[in-house]
């Protein structure tokens, strides 16, 4: 990865296209929002694998991450909670439980933080709306 320096921040070429990083949200993904996404997006993709291995049926999972941020220590992350909600029929809670331990021990994201920010996560099941 190659990042180059504009007037609000930095750029970066994919082959999905272009990532524009900025500590201003007018200009750019913000670099906490993109480890947050990376935690989340690495977290919930790894869930829906194990899930799939486990032949749990599910219609959608949401995440909401809330983060925890140190002002005296130059605002680091300390702490991100992850919860996860699984909408379906008959999903076995104890199953996502499990499922829930292996992609936590999977996601090479959440592993990369650990020792240095805490990660939460949580779930709960809901039931389709009609």
């Amino acid at each position: 990865m190659e990042f180059t320096m504009h007037e609000n921040g930095f750029e970066s070429e994919f082959d999905f296209g272009k990532l524009t990083i900025s500590g201003n949200d007018e200009f750019g993904f913000r670099p906490y929002a993109l480890l947050v996404s990376s935690v989340a997006g690495c977290s919930g993709g790894v869930l829906k694998k194990v899930l799939t291995k486990m032949r749990i049926d599910y219609d959608d999972i949401r995440i909401a991450a809330d983060v925890k941020r140190v002002p005296e220590e130059a605002n680091r992350v300390e702490e991100i909670k992850l919860h996860f909600t699984l909408i379906g029929n008959d999903i076995d809670g104890n199953k996502v439980e499990k499922a829930l331990e292996l992609s936590t021990k999977n996601c090479s994201m959440v592993q990369s933080v650990k020792g240095s920010i805490n990660v939460i996560e949580t779930f709960e099941i809901q039931k389709p709306q009609a």
